[in-house]
């Protein structure tokens, strides 16, 4: 699953418009113009298509917490550094869940509602340190499959 399949999902599943993407972008601490906006969420095939980096992914998820959370008072230094691709959807399920402020009840509903079923034990081994022996990365179904339980229990589709 490509960063900006990611984008592309998330933005549909919360129901979120281009002015408020530019928003989303602005408090993550990068100015976009609707023209990157749009090259962003085109498809690979299409003409304007710009592959969306880690970088550029970090900075939507971090505005996204922000914009759904409101800013941090006296928040500390960003210490957390963007994973490499290896485990980037961890990464992308952390914040995700950051965002939505989900609990770990609401991240298994949302699994659930997406089409898996996981245990409380298993979404801890997503969250924790990559250096921890129970530590399991989270692989593109999980992030595909919450992505789109979240847009059922947003949108209510199935």
């Amino acid at each position: 699953m490509t960063n900006n399949d990611v984008l592309r999902r998330v933005r549909y599943a919360l129901r979120i418009n281009d002015k408020a993407m530019m928003e989303i972008f602005k408090l993550g601490g990068m100015n976009i113009s609707l023209e990157e906006l749009t090259a962003l969420l085109s498809k690979p095939e299409e003409e304007n298509f710009k592959t969306c980096n880690n970088k550029t992914l970090d900075v939507f998820l971090s505005g996204l917490i922000t914009y759904k959370r409101g800013p941090q008072k006296n928040a500390p230094e960003k210490t957390e550094e963007i994973p490499n691709n290896k485990n980037i959807n961890n990464y992308i399920l952390r914040k995700l869940k950051i965002a939505l402020a989900f609990r770990s009840e609401d991240m298994i509903d949302a699994f659930k509602t997406g089409g898996i079923n996981m245990s409380e034990s298993e979404l801890s081994a997503i969250f924790r340190r990559p250096d921890h022996k129970n530590y399991r990365e989270a692989g593109d179904k999980y992030v595909r499959i919450f992505i789109k339980g979240i847009t059922e229990l947003f949108r209510g589709e199935k």
